[in-house]
């Protein structure tokens, strides 16, 4: 009796022991997605960074085409910019799932968080979805060129003659640590995905919150156009309500970490904190999958 008594104890510190150190395989992810971050933020300039993408599509064995256009900016400025676009596979008759991040910086900083982080997780996303397609939607990627100026290259996608709409658009944006995935969901939490995300997050122990509230990123070119659209933000749930209020206009008395990096010259791969991205990106891929099998 006392032996077997042992054996279950054993059984049970094992499991705990399971929960509490991460995998091997999540470290390798953590560390492979920040290496990518670093990838892309070390480019000064749009072509720099968009070559570090188009090599990770061509190790990826993705084919790719780069989209040229031009478009005038808030300032007034005749811009000319470049968005990349990879199929990733899934049936050829079926509705479009695109899946995005702008891969422009501002000025300052080496824009790591802003939006490296999110070009990292689409390139993440890529690798998982290539290797195995959705069964009901094919499935491309973008990387657009151009979004601190005015949403100039997913407004020139979008914008296409004879383009049509996806069944859905998901974005990323500032995706760099934090224990919640926060998503702008025009339904507020309603949505199909919002709610498959809730699903598989809750029980994983990440966070997650959904609202129609959310600084403005690429997915409003999506919704100018009334086209279905949704974005995510990987970051501290304590933060999501002071930089709701900071693009309202207000002045938090703490302004969250987000807001004292991103357009700063702290906005580098040392401000950046992977651990948690492994476990978010695993839930949003679960959670676009399931969302692929019950989709109309």
């Amino acid at each position: 009796m006392k032996s077997s008594k042992t054996f279950l104890l054993a059984v049970a510190w094992a499991a705990v022991l399971c929960l509490s150190v991460p995998a091997r395989a999540d470290i390798a992810q953590a560390q492979a997605w920040r290496q990518q971050v670093a990838s892309v933020s070390v480019g000064t300039d749009g072509p720099a960074r968009a070559a570090a993408i188009a090599a990770r599509l061509d190790a990826l064995s993705i084919a790719w085409e780069g989209q040229d256009f031009e478009a005038e900016s808030r300032s007034g400025q005749r811009m000319a910019g470049r968005n990349l676009l990879a199929d990733l596979g899934g049936p050829s008759d079926a509705p479009l799932l695109l899946i995005g991040a702008h891969y422009d910086r501002v000025d300052a900083g080496h824009g790591a968080m802003d939006n490296a982080s999110g070009v990292a997780t689409v390139l993440a996303l890529a690798q998982a979805f290539k290797q195995r397609p959705l069964a009901h939607h094919r499935v491309q990627v973008a990387f657009w060129d151009l979004e601190e100026h005015g949403l100039l290259g997913s407004k020139a996608w979008v914008g296409t003659p004879g383009r049509a709409a996806p069944a859905l658009y998901v974005n990323f944006d500032v995706f760099g640590w934090g224990d919640t995935l926060w998503m702008m969901d025009p339904e507020v939490g309603a949505s199909a995905l919002a709610q498959h995300v809730r699903l598989r997050s809750e029980p994983a122990g990440l966070g997650f919150r959904a609202g129609d509230h959310y600084p403005p990123t690429d997915h409003l070119a999506f919704q100018q156009a009334k086209w279905p659209a949704v974005s995510f933000s990987l970051m501290d749930a304590a933060e999501v309500d002071g930089t709701l209020a900071i693009f309202a206009g207000q002045k938090p008395e703490s302004p969250p970490k987000v807001m004292r990096i991103i357009h700063t010259e702290g906005d580098t791969l040392e401000a950046l904190e992977p651990d948690d991205v492994p476990l978010a990106l695993q839930v949003l891929e679960a959670s676009l999958r399931d969302w692929d099998a019950v989709a109309p």
